[in-house]
């Protein structure tokens, strides 16, 4: 969002997303209500065991799985707000929030790539990656993945509306290159999966990295899948003012899609990780609903 989302200053608070008139609006808020709370109690336990669990930080795969949880995390924290009041990011705003709470999915995007590159690395240059990619350089990536989504916010908001509108449609195609480049290294790591991996010979890491790359093939069609039509709606509306305009996020079928990402993301590493799966429910649920001892 730019800084041409003002609020009205004689409107008192930010009233709700629908107006309750039919049965639609009761369900449109009701999922918005559940889709957080979901996306929250996913997401959150994964950051929470990733952190509280030395054996899986200590593990490149899992620092990126750390920072993709702590953002599907915030995009369900999010959605408290955008899913459940009236707010409508982007051209126009209203009640928006300078678009920091939809970047979190460039995040993801950009972590994401990374994570195919890390991958892709680790399978075909094994010598190479032990030698030169060490765990403080996989987190420095991950935090270059949000100073560089975030500082481009943050440029938008001190820009003239229009300089700001130029460089935000900007920003939105050169993510192009971002999903070509995904679905190249998607078809790569599936070529290497299919053939590489199998002429191994049979060991731990070998089972590490065909486990990690299986995760990562399905988060990353699942991702273009779901946030692809509201990427192509954005491009739309930017370049040739033909794109759909809904009424607000709640209502944005294309948004509400892109976020459901935050449920899907957390859910494919526990499906697909025995490790991460069962450290969860030692980590976080055994407590939450601790078992009773029998005599």
């Amino acid at each position: 969002m730019l800084p041409s989302n003002i609020t009205d200053s004689g409107a008192v608070g930010i009233p709700l997303s629908v107006n309750f008139d039919s049965p639609v609006d009761y369900l449109i808020f009701i999922f918005q209500l559940l889709f957080a709370t979901t996306a929250v109690l996913v997401a959150g336990p994964v950051v929470i065991t990733i952190l509280a669990t030395r054996a899986l930080h200590l593990q490149n795969r899992f620092i990126f799985m750390l920072n993709t949880c702590i953002c599907d995390t915030l995009v369900g924290l999010s959605v408290y707000y955008l899913g459940l009041f009236d707010v409508q990011e982007g051209f126009p705003s209203r009640n928006g929030t300078y678009n920091m709470l939809p970047s979190l999915l460039g995040v993801n995007m950009i972590t994401f790539l990374f994570a195919q590159f890390d991958r892709y690395l680790a399978v075909c240059h094994p010598f190479m990656y032990t030698r030169y990619i060490t765990r403080p350089a996989i987190i420095s990536l991950n935090v270059c993945c949000w100073l560089h989504i975030y500082s481009q916010m943050i440029i938008l908001i001190f820009l003239p509306l229009s300089e700001a509108r130029r460089l935000y449609a900007f920003s939105i195609v050169s993510l192009q290159i971002i999903v070509v480049t995904k679905v190249i290294m998607t078809i790569k790591l599936y070529v290497v999966v299919r053939y590489q991996l199998d002429r191994d010979p049979p060991s731990a890491e070998r089972e590490s990295n065909k486990e990690s790359l299986k995760i990562i093939i399905f988060v990353v069609i699942s991702f273009l899948l779901l946030w692809g039509p509201s990427f192509v709606n954005i491009v739309l509306r930017l370049l040739f003012g033909r794109g759909l305009i809904f009424r607000n996020e709640a209502t944005n079928l294309f948004a509400v899609m892109a976020r459901l990402n935050a449920v899907c993301t957390p859910a494919v590493y526990l499906w697909g990780s025995p490790a991460l799966r069962e450290a969860t429910v030692r980590t976080v649920w055994a407590r939450v609903f601790p078992r009773r001892k029998r005599r």
